[in-house]
């Protein structure tokens, strides 16, 4: 009699080849729908994929305004690595803004990841914070050009929330992706939450050594990325050293979007050279 493997299970086969599941953290502003492309493509090659909206973000139903720290905006995915069936591993892929909630999931469930993938991603980690990249980040960006922030708490408060213009997103996250993409996101984009330096940022965010090393990271590089631009991504490479280091050349901020098939290639790549445990 055969035996029937578990739903999701990384010991699956498809055509001669090893299946996984991957899970996938869009940045700030969009949602799991950013994703639809390398989905279809995991997918096509029999891989399980999540895409997963972070609280107020894609169709997430939440209001920006009610989302009161990270852990709260990460929530979704903290619930579904909760929901993951002891033994099984995902390859866990955060983009963007999206490294945080993949660092924090590592935190709460290394034994449930196999390898975690930090695509053009804020890679926070034991001895990166998330104060010290959003630094840097500030620093590294001579511009957010048409970009609106919002004050919930009065204008003489500090800002609340932001929403990517249509300008900055054309000209520095879409410049290199096909112009459907770029109109998708024109619709679909929604606000993010803001945190003062002193609220949501330590305790939120924190990771341990002794935890965060358990998972092996791969970082993957966009060198025409005018966003997080290259010298950044060296920088965060530099002070939080991953497992390994890839790049997709020719690739905007949206790799996703630019490069769809050359990502999904390296993801499958990542899979089978480090989620090789099971």
């Amino acid at each position: 009699m055969e035996k029937k493997l578990p739903e999701g299970s990384e010991i699956m086969e498809f055509g001669g080849k090893k299946s996984h599941h991957f899970v996938l953290v869009h940045g700030a502003c969009h949602g799991a729908w950013c994703w639809y492309k390398v989905s279809a493509l995991l997918r096509s090659s029999g891989h399980r994929v999540s895409a997963l909206d972070m609280e107020a973000s894609g169709i997430h139903p939440k209001q920006v305004r009610d989302v009161g720290s990270m852990a709260d905006y990460v929530r979704p995915l903290m619930e579904f690595m909760d929901g993951v069936e002891e033994g099984d591993k995902v390859v866990l892929v955060g983009h963007s803004m999206g490294g945080i909630p993949v660092s924090m999931a590592l935190e709460s469930f290394p034994e449930k990841v196999s390898v975690a993938v930090y695509a053009a991603a804020l890679m926070t980690g034991p001895s990166l914070s998330r104060a010290s990249i959003t630094q840097e980040f500030r620093r590294s960006t001579d511009s957010i050009m048409d970009s609106t922030f919002y004050f919930d708490d009065g204008p003489e408060n500090p800002p609340t929330s932001f929403l990517f213009g249509i300008e900055l997103l054309s000209k520095r996250f879409y410049q290199l992706s096909p112009p459907e993409d770029m109109m998708l996101a024109s619709y679909l984009v929604r606000p993010t939450r803001l945190y003062a330096d002193t609220a949501g940022l330590t305790e939120d965010t924190r990771a341990t050594q002794d935890r965060y090393r358990l998972v092996d990271r791969v970082y993957i590089m966009c060198d025409q990325d005018l966003i997080i631009k290259e010298d950044f991504q060296r920088w965060i490479i530099e002070k939080n050293p991953p497992t390994g280091v890839k790049m997709i050349p020719g690739s905007d901020h949206m790799v996703m979007f630019s490069k769809p098939r050359e990502l999904c290639s390296m993801l499958e790549d990542i899979a089978r050279d480090y989620a090789n445990d099971m």
